[in-house]
Formats: C-alpha cells, structure tokens, sequence
C-alpha cells in the first residue's frame, strides 16, 4: 500500500496545464475556473479565459446647449451624432439639455423664459424638451432632434421629423406639453441643472465628460467627441475606435 501523501504537499503539486496550486488553495484543479474568487485564490486568473470581467463604465457625455445656437447645432449634428452612431451602447451615455443662455423668472406662480436667440429658440427648447419627456427612449428622440437640429427650422419641423423617425409618437401630446404647466415644468428643470454646473457655464455649448468640464475637454470634444471618447473609454475597445474588427486599411470596391 503506497503511504499516504500530506495534504501540505498535495497543495504544491504542479498540475497539467494550469501549473502549481498555491497555499491557500484549497480546492482541485478541475474547480480552479469554476468562480473569480477560486481562481484568485489559486493564482489561476490568467488561465481561466472564461470567467467573465465586470464590464467597464461607458463615457458619460453631457450637452447643455440651446436649440438655435450655431455652435450648438454643429456640435451635435457633426459630433455628437456621429460618435453615438458609431459606438456602441455600453460605451456611450448621452443626456441632453436644452436651456444655455437663457433666464427664467415666476411671474405669478408660473415660469416664463428669455432665450438668447428670442422667443423662436425658447419654442424650439420646449419642444426638444418636452419630445423627451414624451418619447422616454433615448434612441428615439435623439434620431428626432437631430432632425429638427440638422433641418432647415427647430420649431416647424417636428411633424415631418416624427414621421420619419418616430411615427409612433403622438405630436399633439407634445404639442400640449409644450403649451401647457408640464413643458414651463421640465424647462424650470433644465435651468435647475443649468445654474447648478459647477464650474457655471460661461457659453454654449458646454459639454460636460464623466461629470467634469474642463476648457481640455471641451476643446477636445469639440475638435473629436469621437477621439477624446475612445480615449477615455476603459472597455475593449470598439470597432469605430480602432478594437478588433476593425478594417486594418482603407475600404476599397475592387473592379
């Protein structure tokens, strides 16, 4: 009968294919991929291809900015549309906020609102803000704001705009939320987050990266949301910033 192995030495034996166990590890070979804390503990983690990583934090893009501003428009049209058709999910959060420049005051219990650019771009951030409050989903209703933004007029177009990209929202809720306590409501909101920026808004439009502006930031972003997101982005890498899958050279129609 072959004498009895101890258990200090068992813990020491080098084991095919995922090499030796460690003390502290108390559990067989076949187990060492079996959770993140096992395999910590064996001093596995590099072999267990399986176990799953907690996914990384998308970017989170803030835009203040009014419906009419020049600058405003071309942000969001060239940059920040772009970088959310290209990215993915997981790597891109966005949240819109239409007010900029503009000031609010109660006159009788109810807001009432001056807008930079005139009572027209005052329209124009109601009706972004309150096709918002209607449609919930952001996929929605960023499709119809670029089309308002990107079109001829914000304010007359929203009809044509949800027809084409979101035929399943009723412009005559939208149309009352704009006219009514709700849209003064969601506007007095969207000044509440304007005042409270920190450092405050000195122009639009202000973009605001994981919770922070810097004038870094803001140029970068400006000059390529795109770039400065693939940059801080601590996920695997996607297609559109240059991760696996993507094409290692110029797209080409051969003849």
């Amino acid at each position: 009968m072959a004498p009895a192995v101890p258990l200090a030495l068992l813990a020491l034996v080098t084991l095919p294919g995922l090499g030796m166990a460690f003390p502290g590890c108390d559990y067989p070979a076949h187990l060492w991929c079996s959770s993140p804390e096992i395999a910590v503990a064996c001093q596995a983690e590099s072999r267990c291809a399986n176990l799953s990583h907690p996914a990384a934090a998308p970017v989170e893009v803030s835009l203040f900015y009014e419906s009419l501003c020049p600058a405003c428009r071309s942000f969001l049209v060239q940059e920040l549309f772009t970088a959310w058709l290209l990215l993915p999910a997981e790597a891109l959060t966005i949240t819109l906020v239409p007010y900029g420049n503009a000031v609010e005051r109660n006159v009788s219990g109810k807001w009432q609102f001056q807008c930079q650019h005139g009572p027209e771009e005052c329209l124009g951030n109601m009706i972004e803000t309150c096709l918002m409050h209607e449609a919930q989903n952001f996929s929605t209703y960023f499709l119809v704001i670029f089309c308002l933004e990107s079109g001829s007029s914000v304010t007359k177009n929203l009809e044509a705009c949800l027809q084409i990209y979101a035929p399943q929202l009723d412009g005559g809720r939208i149309a009352a939320c704009v006219q009514g306590d709700t849209g003064a409501a969601l506007m007095h909101r969207n000044a509440q987050l304007t005042d409270a920026l920190d450092p405050p808004h000195q122009y639009v439009p202000w973009i605001v990266i994981n919770g922070k502006h810097t004038d870094e930031l803001q140029a970068e972003a400006q000059d390529s949301l795109l770039g400065l997101i693939c940059r801080l982005y601590q996920g695997e890498k996607p297609k559109a910033c240059g991760g696996s899958g993507a094409p290692e050279g110029p797209a080409r129609c051969r003849r």
